[in-house]
């Protein structure tokens, strides 16, 4: 039974069914959530604590796109600047740009703030980095 009450047909064992299955908002989540863990990988700081970070900033965010739907394709960029502005707080700036090989390190920034299609830009520099889940 589903949800909705309704009975589903038995799948075959293994078949743990399509995409299509899963809710948009949770889609959204789970995409964001992976993401974000790439570029934290990528860049070797994927700790426990960390990763933990990260599972803070979904689980507010499902909140928040349950109160905003129209916000679901803003989700990833939201994550990913939940968990800089964690870390900043614990342990320091994240991720230092690479486009800047001269001058104070600085973090790169999110763009855009509050859209779909978020990317890592230095701000100094005006140069788009990657978008977000694409860190080397």
């Amino acid at each position: 039974m589903d949800l909705s009450g309704r009975f589903r047909e038995p799948r075959a064992p293994g078949d743990n069914g399509s995409m299509d299955d899963i809710d948009p908002v949770e889609q959204a989540l789970h995409a964001a959530r992976a993401l974000v863990l790439a570029d934290l990988v990528a860049r070797e700081v994927a700790a426990a604590e960390v990763v933990s970070m990260v599972e803070e900033s979904v689980t507010h965010r499902r909140w928040w796109v349950e109160q905003w739907p129209e916000g679901v394709s803003y989700v990833a960029g939201l994550v990913a600047q939940d968990v800089q502005d964690a870390l900043l707080e614990r342990y320091g700036r994240w991720p230092l740009c690479p486009v800047c090989a001269t001058g104070d390190p600085h973090a790169l920034d999110v763009e855009p703030e509050l859209g779909p299609d978020p990317h890592w830009v230095c701000g100094k520099q005006g140069v788009v980095v990657a978008p977000v889940g694409g860190l080397k």
